[in-house]
């Protein structure tokens, strides 16, 4: 396996042990099905191909935008087709990968950090990453990132998608988006770390 299908099918794994939280968490100020979409955005992960690792990511971010899931499945496809966008042949150096996702998502969206939506996690997962160790290194510290992220969403009021319209409603409660990336990270580290 390549070190994307190993980070993927990690991710994979952590949203399938936790779907049922993400989609309570989506039940405060959302429609409840949040962990049925991440489901089916970890599906396509399986079926993913590609002779290189661009290609694989191209191929994977297309298939996530294909799921019916509204703003969150597409923002995920546009995250992982843009780690493809990377510049060079070859080998892929992670956190620049990660950093062209986020720049991909970031074009799409006008969420902020603070806005109580994935951003809050994506953001500082993705700078985390730029560190002197090794890869496995970095996505440690992207998990661990993307963890205080999702959490600080507990003292957020959301500005963004249905939960808006709750306003204050929405404190005290985790952005269930922001929490899927939270996932998705600790997955990356541990299909990295071989600890599947």
């Amino acid at each position: 396996m390549t070190v994307w299908e190993l980070m993927l099918k990690g991710a994979a794994a952590q949203i399938r042990e936790h779907h049922q939280k993400l989609s309570a968490l989506d039940c405060v100020a959302g429609d409840g099905d949040h962990g049925s979409t991440m489901l089916r955005v970890v599906e396509q992960f399986e079926h993913a191909a590609g002779s290189d690792p661009r290609e694989f990511l191209r191929d994977a971010g297309w298939k996530i935008m294909g799921v019916d899931g509204g703003a969150s499945s597409s923002l995920l496809g546009i995250f992982f087709a843009g780690m493809a966008d990377v510049p060079g042949e070859g080998d892929i150096e992670l956190p620049a990968a990660f950093e062209c996702g986020l720049a991909a998502v970031r074009r799409q969206t006008k969420a902020q950090p603070g806005d109580k939506t994935m951003i809050d996690a994506m953001v500082p997962a993705v700078a985390a990453m730029r560190t002197d160790g090794t890869p496995l290194e970095a996505m440690r510290c992207a998990a661990e990132a993307a963890e205080q992220g999702a959490a600080s969403t507990c003292t957020m009021v959301a500005k963004y998608g249905r939960a808006k319209y709750l306003g204050e409603k929405t404190l005290g409660y985790e952005d269930p988006g922001a929490r899927s990336i939270a996932l998705l990270f600790a997955g990356f580290y541990q299909g990295l770390k071989g600890d599947l």
